[in-house]
């Protein structure tokens, strides 16, 4: 009988699928991608080494009688081979999430390398000929000078080029025989690091600790206050990690924090070779960053980067490692954090997490000493220190356009002293609603349990939850009234206020709607230029950013959070205001925080004031252990999705009634969605719960199997393992 390959291919089938090797091809590295029938299509799969009860990847048996098996179609040679150490990281996050392996391996690849059609990549890195090393433009040639500088210090991706608009320069210097597109670059010139900023002594004391810690697995927490240095500890250890020839793996939360931080590397690493990765990219440019990966430095992107072949990986870091960006919200519902501490875990490396405000689950771990915890309380900058927190009661203080009078004679004090100011507002568009004043009439989506958002600019109503649009009406849908007005303030008509009432401030917005990732870098420079007064914007703003010159931020609208129905609901706002408040003050010069709220005797507030998170953490945590919720506790959520949801419920109810039974575990009544229904679909959903993580595990793999069968079918279920957002 011919050789038996098992092949893992995308579909919602938890196994692997057996086809004949044809006589013209002895054998298949695992990991290869080839092309196979599957039903009435050619599909795209992984091969796999082994599946438990095979030993090897081939073999001359099948449970599938030799009649019915078919012909693998072919194996692409245009593209690589998924490493061992991506393979054994998908098997993890199989067993772990509960979700088909062949679907998790195609995931991790670019978009252009899962489909059958022929794919010749670009070459992706670009390099000085042994001309180009002597060469010199003529004088008006600037910007191919500029180029040619960087090229001297090390190769440049395709990305780099682009984002940096110096294609038609890369083109003439190719044309003049200077620089040529190559596969794998030679090693960057050895240029020496770039001169570091003196080291404090809670960062000497963090190095001390954490350099002895490389070459081996840990999880190390870093809990720096804003501006205390955490991204110069990164920096010091990828050198060495560098040094070493091993390559790091830096996961960022935001597609808007990739142009600041790789300009960051790379004045820090000359010579080097930084590759990004992040979905801003387009289809190709993914492609090339991701075959180029590999042969880099240093890698740098958001979320799916955690999966991306590094044959030499010795350092990963989490940079942000709290924020909700990390956890994807459907398909394979991962967290990058998680699954970069496992990756560092069969990698035998250390994994760096730093935040100035961590999860309540690995702030725990820390206190409990799975995880080593290193504390950086004062800001790195000579003579910077966190900017004093004041808080205005909206009980005794009125509002006029959602501002305060002493709010905006800040705004005014800042200006005036050339100073710059940054008001942060979490909800984009105009308004919230439009509102009929006559009949109570709300813009409602037709298709969610939400209202439609003003977009006045756009002159259109739209869902931030499926994306549905329309006009804006003439007169009111219930009553023909056509005075509606605007329910709210959004961030558009936050910045439509101010311009009135600063007219001579340069004023920026900063949310989804105004921003493209290219876009950040004009941003950063207009900012650090003196080119903007005030920022306007949404949570967008309060990561990682760095304006020496912002001095005030003021904060607007927050109280709903204080009693949202979600138990994470007040950990994320402390962690979101003391992000914004940590972007004023980070140089010489003190800043103010200035938090607009009705109920200023609340315990966040307080513990805000003193910068305490470490204080509300363990108040919070004491909360948690008294109401058995994470992280003392483990969840999973099982969600239904149905053109009904009575339909959806019964589902639940039936998959409750076939559950394995377990001493450790809880399982609680199937009830709606909070956001019961999205896209013309009610949702609904089951949460169980265990402090024994195993026994969760065991009793999810055991109940997996059984939801497939739950008749009648609905439209969609899934589930959730640690959820985040309910």
């Amino acid at each position: 009988m011919p050789p038996i390959l098992q092949v893992a291919l995308d579909t919602p089938l938890h196994r692997l699928f057996d086809y004949r090797l044809p006589d013209h091809l002895d054998s298949v590295p695992p990991g290869s991608l080839v092309e196979v029938p599957f039903g009435r299509k050619h599909l795209i799969g992984v091969a796999r080494k082994h599946l438990i009860g095979v030993a090897l990847g081939q073999s001359t048996d099948s449970d599938i009688p030799s009649s019915k098996l078919r012909d693998v179609v072919r194996v692409f040679d245009d593209r690589p081979a998924l490493s061992p150490e991506i393979l054994r990281l998908a098997q993890f996050c199989s067993d772990y999430y509960h979700y088909p392996l062949g679907a998790i391996l195609l995931a991790t690849l670019p978009p252009r390398l899962r489909n059958a059609a022929p794919y010749e990549a670009a070459l992706p890195w670009l390099v000085l000929t042994e001309a180009g090393q002597a060469a010199t433009p003529a004088a008006r040639a600037k910007a191919q000078l500029v180029l040619l500088d960087a090229l001297r210090t090390g190769p440049q991706t395709r990305e780099a080029i682009r984002a940096n608009k110096q294609g038609r320069h890369a083109t003439a210097l190719i044309a003049a025989g200077w620089a040529e597109w190559v596969r794998r670059p030679p090693a960057g010139n050895r240029i020496p690091t770039a001169a570091a900023p003196s080291a404090t002594l809670e960062q000497h004391a963090a190095l001390d600790r954490l350099l002895p810690a490389l070459g081996q697995f840990g999880v190390h927490l870093i809990h720096g206050v804003t501006g205390s240095g955490k991204t110069e500890l990164y920096l010091r250890l990828i050198d060495v990690v560098l040094q070493q020839g091993r390559q790091a793996l830096v996961l960022i939360p935001e597609i808007s924090l990739t142009p600041q931080l790789e300009q960051h590397f790379r004045r820090r690493f000359p010579g080097r070779r930084i590759a990004t990765l992040h979905s801003g990219l387009s289809e190709g440019a993914r492609t090339e960053n991701w075959l180029a990966a590999p042969d880099a430095d240093l890698l740098l992107g958001t979320r799916l980067s955690v999966f991306t072949p590094l044959p030499r990986l010795g350092l990963i870091v989490v940079d942000e490692e709290h924020d909700l960006s990390f956890k994807q919200q459907d398909g394979l519902r991962y967290s990058a954090r998680d699954v970069a501490i496992a990756r560092a875990q069969q990698a035998g490396i250390p994994v760096l997490l730093g935040s100035a405000t961590p999860s309540l689950e690995s702030y725990a771990s820390a206190l409990s000493g799975r995880y080593q915890l290193i504390e950086l309380k004062q800001r790195a900058v000579s003579q910077a220190t966190l900017p004093d927190i004041e808080l205005f009661d909206l009980k005794h203080i009125p509002l006029d356009n959602g501002l305060t009078r002493p709010a905006l004679q800040a705004l005014e004090t800042t200006l005036a002293r050339g100073e710059q100011s940054l008001v942060f507002l979490n909800r984009r568009g105009y308004a919230p609603a439009l509102y009929c004043p006559s009949c109570a009439w709300v813009s409602p989506c037709p298709r969610c349990s939400a209202r439609l958002v003003l977009h006045q600019s756009a002159r259109r109503l739209k869902c931030h939850h499926c994306g549905f649009e329309s006009r804006i009406p003439a007169e009111c849908p219930g009553c023909g009234n056509p005075d509606l007005k605007a329910l709210g303030q959004g961030t558009q008509r936050l910045e439509e206020t101010l311009t009135a009432l600063l007219p001579a401030a340069r004023i920026r917005r900063i949310d989804r709607d105004s921003m493209r990732p290219r876009a950040w870098s004009e941003l950063g420079e207009a900012v650090h230029g003196g080119a903007v007064d005030i920022l306007v914007g949404t949570q967008m703003l309060a990561k990682g950013h760095d304006f020496p010159n912002m001095t005030l931020a003021l904060i607007l609208d927050t109280d709903g959070a204080l009693f949202s129905p979600d138990f994470r609901a007040t950990e994320r706002l402390f962690a979101q205001l003391m992000q914004v408040a940590g972007r004023a003050g980070r140089a010489d010069k003190p800043g103010r925080v200035l938090i607009q709220t009705a109920f200023p005797d609340h315990p966040l507030f307080r513990y805000l004031q003193q910068h305490d998170y470490s204080g509300y953490a363990r108040l919070l945590l004491a909360e948690r252990k008294q109401l058995d919720l994470p992280p003392v506790t483990r969840q999973v959520l099982l969600r239904a999705e149905a053109e009904s949801m009575t339909a959806a419920l019964t589902f639940l109810q039936q998959a409750a009634r076939i559950a394995p039974a377990h001493p450790q575990v809880s399982m609680f009544a199937a009830v709606p969605a909070p956001m019961a229904r999205v896209a013309n679909l009610e949702r609904a959903q089951l949460l169980i719960q265990s402090c024994s993580r195993q026994a969760l595990q065991f009793v999810v793999s055991e109940w997996r199997g059984q939801l497939g069968t739950i008749k009648p079918r609905i439209a969609r279920w899934s589930l959730d393992i640690d959820p985040l957002v309910f």
